[in-house]
């Protein structure tokens, strides 16, 4: 399967300002960059860094007036996921230190909330039919409503309101899954089918036999979607920060099947 990207976006810098840029598809086993072009206009040539666990890159730039940036790319997919239904939770004393901090509270999800639910809605269930059972109950449950949060709203607030867009079912789904002892983090990525078109927010739990896609949305399928980068939650997969004042003036995302 390929999937075309193209992404647009345009800002206003009122003063000098620091940026860091993450919106290329990550080159992975399961996700191979055929093709791809990243332009912006910026004075200063960009430093490319390393992106968190590894998956993917930042780019460091320094904007002044404006930035723009166009990324288009090629991406073949050859993912093909097991069931998760089938899937067993990893045992807990077997996990390798990169994993334990997705088991832990982070900026916007906090398991705690969630051990009386999770465990009385659903204690019944284990591993991946658990994992399984919590995102459909979140797609079910949820509306898609944008403008039904901000920057500030956890999954506790979230699961409170019942909508959000798609970072918020992730957020509610991240914070569940670690509730429950199965490590989670916040997958960045592309995906067809996307309503609005926007980047997407998915998750990746941990099981026994690796990370496991999931899209609390219901939007996309685990074999079309595109990562970008991982984290503990949104604060960590921005697609785009500012170390100073920035104004939005245009952004476009469109991802389709070639």
């Amino acid at each position: 399967m390929k999937l075309e990207v193209l992404t647009k976006l345009s800002y206003v810098i009122p003063e000098p300002c620091v940026l860091l840029l993450q919106i290329e598809a990550a080159d992975l086993a399961d996700q191979h960059v055929t093709q791809s072009n990243l332009q912006y206009d910026v004075p200063v040539s960009p430093s490319r860094i390393e992106a968190e666990d590894g998956m993917g890159h930042r780019i460091w730039l320094e904007a002044e007036h404006q930035f723009s940036c166009q990324y288009s790319a090629t991406v073949e997919l050859s993912r093909q996921q097991p069931a998760i239904e089938s899937q067993k939770a990893a045992l807990l004393p077997s996990l390798r230190g990169e994993f334990v901090k997705y088991l832990m509270p982070s900026r916007y999800c906090h398991p705690a909330a969630f051990h009386e639910f999770t465990q009385s809605t659903f204690g019944s269930l284990s591993g991946g039919k658990l994992i399984q059972e919590l995102a459909s109950w979140i797609t079910s449950e949820f509306s898609y409503a944008a403008g039904a949060s901000d920057a500030f709203t956890t999954a506790q607030e979230t699961f409170e309101s019942r909508k959000g867009v798609c970072r918020d079912y992730a957020h509610v789904l991240i914070a569940m899954s670690r509730a429950v002892g199965i490590p989670a983090r916040m997958v960045s990525a592309y995906a067809p089918g996307v309503s609005p078109p926007d980047f997407h927010a998915v998750v990746e739990v941990y099981l026994e036999n690796g990370w496991y896609i999931i899209d609390p949305t219901g939007m996309a399928s685990p074999d079309e979607i595109v990562r970008i980068g991982v984290g503990r939650d949104a604060v960590d997969v921005p697609f785009l920060s500012s170390f100073g004042n920035i104004q939005l003036k245009n952004q476009s995302v469109h991802t389709t099947l070639a």
